[in-house]
């Protein structure tokens, strides 16, 4: 199963952002890129320090992916607000040595409203 057919199946929400647990939630994709020294350390145990402190920054991960190409990895999270993506994908860098670029993303159903209202 390829990355994008993956996507695919990751429910839609009719809204973005959205209510979590009663805390307003976006999504955001975040984007590795490991150095020569972080990749000396993969392990499932790092892997779940990141969980962490994903968490810390109140973020909730949906899925993980290690992917071919450009990129090594992508970390599908929902954060209540963007500074608080910010926080976590530098902590997550100085924690791994791993470079993080993170993004918001909306589902394309929604892109496609906004675009409309043009």
């Amino acid at each position: 199963m390829s990355f994008l057919t993956t996507i695919k199946k990751i429910p839609v929400r009719e809204h973005i952002p959205f209510k979590e647990g009663g805390v307003t939630m976006a999504t955001f994709f975040m984007f590795g890129k490991y150095s020569t020294e972080a990749i000396k350390d993969i392990s499932a145990k790092r892997t779940g320090k990141a969980q962490t402190l994903i968490a810390k920054y109140g973020g909730k991960v949906n899925s993980m992916y290690a992917l071919f190409g450009d990129k090594d990895l992508v970390f599908i999270v929902d954060f209540p607000k963007p500074a608080d993506a910010m926080k976590a994908s530098v902590a997550l860098t100085k924690l791994t040595g791993i470079a993080f670029s993170t993004s918001p993303a909306i589902p394309v159903e929604e892109f496609d409203k906004i675009m409309g209202e043009l």
